[in-house]
């Protein structure tokens, strides 16, 4: 049964909310506007490509650490339950930041989980639980794939003046990946607690 709005609130009065709205979609994903930000369009578009690819990987990035978080066993279990979960915050952090860059250069970022699917590089993982020295492999894998597309759209951002995209990818997802692929790193040296 559908509920008609009265004719207040067609004027805007009354608290009824319009529900099961639909819309056209009104910028196409791929596409960029034309935003006053100092920037030609074809380094926007370029930064936004490359960006959108960060952007779905940081996703799938964050979501692995959620997963290894939960899913984590063994005599390190505690530290490391807590690392990942700190790290995956981090994560998160950079999937906001990347995604209001895209936006800010007149771009759409890459949000539905289905569609962050469909274009990262990452490999999925299994469904069910993998021994912690692979669960810490995987995510150093992952690590690795962003951080060299980072550099390497780092640099292209530099080249094209873009130093907003540029800053970004150096001094939060550069940074923040190398210093957690450094502790994840850690974790898988072989190296006796105590010496006999």
């Amino acid at each position: 049964m559908s509920v008609k709005p009265s004719a207040k609130a067609r004027s805007g009065g009354g608290s009824q909310p319009w529900l099961h709205q639909k819309g056209m979609e009104i910028q196409e994903f791929g596409t960029v506007r034309q935003f006053p930000v100092g920037l030609a369009m074809e380094t926007r578009m370029h930064s936004c490509q490359r960006l959108n690819q960060i952007l779905a990987d940081t996703q799938i990035l964050y979501s692995l650490y959620k997963k290894c978080h939960w899913l984590m066993r063994g005599p390190t279990f505690y530290q490391l339950h807590l690392l990942l979960d700190k790290h995956a915050e981090e994560q998160l952090e950079l999937v906001d930041k990347l995604a209001e860059r895209v936006q800010t250069l007149g771009g759409v970022a890459v949000g539905d989980p289905r569609h962050v699917a469909e274009i990262t590089v990452i490999k999925r993982p299994p469904d069910g639980v993998e021994e912690v020295p692979a669960m810490l492999s995987r995510l150093l894998e992952a690590h690795e794939m962003i951080l060299v597309a980072a550099h390497d759209a780092a640099a292209t951002a530099d080249q094209k003046g873009d130093d907003g995209t540029n800053d970004l990818l150096v001094s939060d997802v550069i940074r923040t990946g190398e210093l957690q692929a450094w502790f994840l790193a850690e974790h898988l040296v072989d190296t006796p607690l105590i010496h006999a």
